[in-house]
């Protein structure tokens, strides 16, 4: 239970107000409890953050305020929402709840919203699907919920469809879409993991605007310590179904109690500033060298060529792990993929392991390809469901004649699966059966089959929870430093920069707005581009965030 007692409750007072919660899910294996022993109570005007591991529990509590549970799932106990115990409601009832009394932002913006239909549609479509608004009110109400979240043009974008719309705003749109009918409780699932810290930064202080002009209570559902530090006003760790604590954000940050949330915040990556020194082999000839870089799409139906990189400069030399950070946009992954030799150069050079890029034909680039290895951002849609993982991890083998069949290659597999700390026994298991966590070392076991002199890694840890990705980030330096790969880490988390980078470069807009020794960039920058993104970079510090976001006004 929670090793701090809360304010005495005022339940005349009360937005939400959960009461021994108990959540069990139906299965072939058989009942699993999800949630077990709850209560919470959130304030109108409070933010409460829920934080918590995949697994702990922490989504399914949000969901049951909206009765978003599925048919398998027993619920126990009282969830109070303005006045109604939602539990036991009836489908209609729950339909009157959601939206008016509570609404939800979803993690993934692009999902929420369908694509057939302009955005205006769909929020009209809430407002009149609760029977309070004429068509022309609705309208007029949609075009002022889209100017109070922060859309430019409101009165014309509101015909756009989501497609239209940049990341940040679509999130902007779901928020909308959320506050239209003026609910007295916001849930909002992880809403914005998705998104870059200058765009997150922005829906932060939209949310918190919001909550202050409305007197809405906020349910934050997520893993990223920093953005609790952010926004919460009090903070509930969860774990394995239960709630462990309960605290202020000031108090928890500044003294946990309970060992799994001392666990948590240390490991949450921050900025140290610390300079790694260059390894020895790094003084040969580089692995990857850019000269006036430039990569283009051809434009769709008559229109001209999109160029991603302009005229860009920029070198890999063996053993070294360079940084490459940016934006949505920036052309960070559009440059891993053309050292993979996945996007062709348009202008410049790139010369990869020896191999000049532009024009290369694949099967000039073939025997190169053995010393190049990748790590994808989502392990789970790059591993075959239907083979085991020790015949996932075999296939760069097989490929490249290494080894016959997986049989052949199981010995190397089974070192492999032991140098990134997973049991050879996991060789035999399927990609599901894996956690999130396990299926990226298992990535790592795959990226690193032919000892490559060189490793893409593209976010490799954005998915993962905070003390699984302090675990690969550690284990990716200890095997970098073992095997003297040289690495390109494509990342937006400037502190997985600075943890793992011996140099770092800051793209912006597919140019190059600042490059250098990692200490030096993080520590001292020059380019406005690169101050902006240090400073939008939430801390795990309440205090802090605070003295930063007056700071920025």
């Amino acid at each position: 239970m929670a090793a701090r007692q809360q304010d005495p409750v005022r339940t005349d007072a009360l937005a939400v107000d959960i009461r021994d919660l108990d959540i069990t899910f139906a299965t072939d294996g058989g009942d699993v409890a999800a949630v077990r022993d709850v209560s919470l109570q959130v304030h109108p005007g409070e933010v409460l953050a829920i934080v918590g591991e995949s697994g702990s529990g922490k989504t399914v509590t949000a969901r049951s305020i909206l009765g978003l549970l599925p048919e398998t799932a027993t619920t126990r106990g009282a969830v109070i929402l303005d006045g109604t115990d939602v539990v036991g409601l009836s489908s209609d009832r729950l339909r009157a709840v959601r939206g008016t009394k509570a609404a939800m932002i979803f993690q993934e913006p692009s999902t929420a919203l369908n694509p057939v239909f302009t955005v205006g549609w769909q929020l009209m479509e809430g407002l009149r699907a609760h029977g309070v608004h004429s068509k022309k009110q609705a309208r007029a109400r949609a075009i002022e919920m889209l100017g109070r979240v922060g859309i430019p043009d409101p009165a014309r974008r509101v015909d756009d469809y989501p497609h239209q719309f940049s990341g940040g705003q679509k999130q902007r749109i779901v928020i909308a879409m959320a506050l239209a009918l003026e609910p007295s409780v916001i849930l909002a699932d992880e809403p914005t993991t998705a998104l870059d810290v200058t765009v997150q930064a922005e829906i932060l202080d939209l949310l918190r605007d919001l909550r202050d002009e409305t007197g809405t209570a906020i349910i934050l559902i997520t893993h990223n310590m920093g953005v609790v530090a952010d926004l919460a006003d009090r903070v509930a760790v969860m774990l394995d179904g239960e709630v462990v604590e309960t605290a202020t954000a000031r108090e928890l940050f500044a003294a946990p109690q309970h060992e799994y949330t001392k666990r948590l915040l240390d490991a949450v990556p921050r900025l140290r500033i610390a300079d790694r020194p260059l390894p020895a082999s790094a003084s040969g000839a580089p692995v990857v060298e850019a000269r006036g870089l430039v990569i283009e799409y051809p434009g769709r139906l008559g229109s001209g060529t999109f160029r991603a990189v302009h005229e860009i400069d920029f070198a890999i030399r063996p053993g070294e792990v360079l940084g490459l950070v940016g934006e949505s946009g920036s052309g960070k992954t559009t440059i891993g993929r053309a050292i993979a030799g996945l996007t062709p150069v348009a202008g410049g050079s790139l010369r990869v392991l020896g191999t000049e890029m532009r024009g290369v034909k694949e099967r000039t680039f073939r025997a190169q390809r053995r010393e190049l290895g990748f790590v994808f951002q989502d392990p789970a849609t790059s591993f075959n469901p239907l083979l085991t993982i020790a015949e996932c991890v075999a296939e760069p083998l097989i490929v490249h004649g290494v080894a016959r069949n997986a049989s052949d290659a199981r010995p190397q597999v089974d070192d492999l699966l032991e140098a990134v700390q997973l049991p050879a026994a996991f060789g035999d298991r399927f990609p599901h059966e894996l956690s999130g966590g396990q299926r990226q070392r298992a990535s790592l076991a795959r990226a690193l089959a032919l000892d490559p002199r060189l490793l893409i890694a593209d976010e490799p840890t954005s998915a993962l929870d905070v003390s699984v990705q302090a675990r690969v980030l550690e284990l990716f330096g200890e095997l970098q430093e073992r095997f003297g790969f040289a690495a390109l880490f494509i990342t937006h988390d400037l502190a997985v920069v600075d943890l793992l980078a011996h140099r770092v470069v800051v793209l912006h807009r597919g140019r190059i707005a600042e490059e250098g020794r990692t200490a030096e960039v993080l520590g001292s920058p020059t380019d406005d581009y690169t101050r902006r993104l240090i400073a939008s970079l939430p801390v795990p510090d309440p205090v802090e965030q605070a003295a930063r976001r007056a700071a920025r006004g």
